[in-house]
């Protein structure tokens, strides 16, 4: 009854002339739903606003087509000032009654977030400030809290390496730090579940992390992580340089612009071409097939490998061969 009450006002404003008209059409265009994006909608109530904005907003995402027959419709029910606050998801088109329905419920706001393999802790704090949980100098601060250091076991070196690449699901109110404990939790089970290959393979957890985190930087092709790992190992254990060009970018702490003659001799401790072994510590955040490529490598004898450009690589088992796929492949610039 109390709808059609409502349905009799809205033919009252629609003007007498347009009476039965008017009123099949308002009828049709409530309970018809609007052709929703592919993607779907995601609709962000904030506290406080009108449902003239409400609907405004509905009507941007491309959830409704009629802005102000919908308002008209919440204020003659007396449901425009029952809308809750928080995010709204819709996957598939809805009538705009339907939409109202869901406004009166509680919004669910938990999101999710896909944190890729490779970036690093402050590449993860501008993606999460991007996706609207915070500012990046909050993260900053979270990743820097000793608290956190010593409940996940970290070493000295401190988060980087430890933020664990995963998609996870978060509410938008959620703090900060809990969302960084969160990844290192993650780090934690992916690392339990490995201890016993990694001791097999005679690694140390940080030892594992930091190898993976160069293999991640090199990789282009997921099928190479293992070679590439297998020309590392070889090198670590000849007691040869790793010659890595990202773990120069992430000493110079600009991974813009090419790599320089200069940038081969700088001293810096992430240079692994000047400096002999491991970095001291992990150069970005490693995902689940870095980790196991490190502590399981390829059987290969190669010992160079150079990028072809396309995102695989030559790998050559003497300094001669590399050294003509370096021609063919690469040019340094100074």
């Amino acid at each position: 009854m109390r709808r059609v009450l409502a349905l009799l006002a809205l033919i009252g404003v629609l003007g007498a002339g347009l009476v039965t008209a008017g009123a099949v059409l308002a009828w049709r265009a409530l309970h018809t739903p609007a052709p929703l994006p592919a993607a779907g909608a995601i609709v962000f109530i904030p506290p406080g606003v009108s449902f003239r904005a409400v609907a405004a907003r509905l009507h941007s995402a491309g959830v409704i087509r009629h802005p102000l027959l919908l308002t008209v419709w919440a204020r003659l029910q007396g449901l425009d000032r029952s809308v809750h606050s928080g995010e709204y998801r819709f996957a598939e088109p809805v009538t705009p009654i339907a939409a109202l329905d869901a406004l009166q419920s509680r919004a669910d706001d938990t999101r999710s977030v896909t944190i890729p393999e490779g970036l690093t802790a402050e590449q993860v704090a501008v993606l999460l400030e991007e996706q609207g949980y915070g500012g990046r100098d909050v993260f900053r601060c979270a990743m820097d809290d000793l608290r956190l250091l010593q409940e996940f076991a970290l070493p000295a070196t401190g988060i980087e390496g430890y933020l664990f690449p995963d998609t996870y699901a978060f509410a938008a109110t959620t703090e900060p730090v809990d969302i960084v404990r969160a990844m290192l939790a993650r780090f934690r089970q992916q690392s339990t579940e490995l201890a016993g290959r990694r001791a097999a393979a005679a690694l140390s957890e940080a030892d594992m992390v930091t190898l993976a985190s160069v293999i991640e930087k090199e990789t282009g092709h997921a099928d190479e992580r293992k070679l590439i790992s297998g020309v590392f190992r070889n090198r670590l254990r000849l007691g040869m340089p790793l010659q890595s060009d990202p773990t120069i970018l992430y000493g110079r702490g600009d991974p813009r612009g090419p790599i320089t003659r200069a940038d081969l001799a700088d001293p810096r401790s992430y240079n692994t071409y000047v400096h002999r072994g491991l970095p001291p510590g992990p150069i970005a955040n490693p995902g689940r097939a870095a980790l196991e490529a490190a502590i399981d490598p390829a059987a290969t004898n190669a010992l160079y490998f150079v990028s072809r450009n396309d995102g695989s690589h030559e790998f050559s088992d003497t300094l001669e061969a590399h050294n003509r796929a370096v021609q063919k492949f690469q040019r340094r610039h100074d």
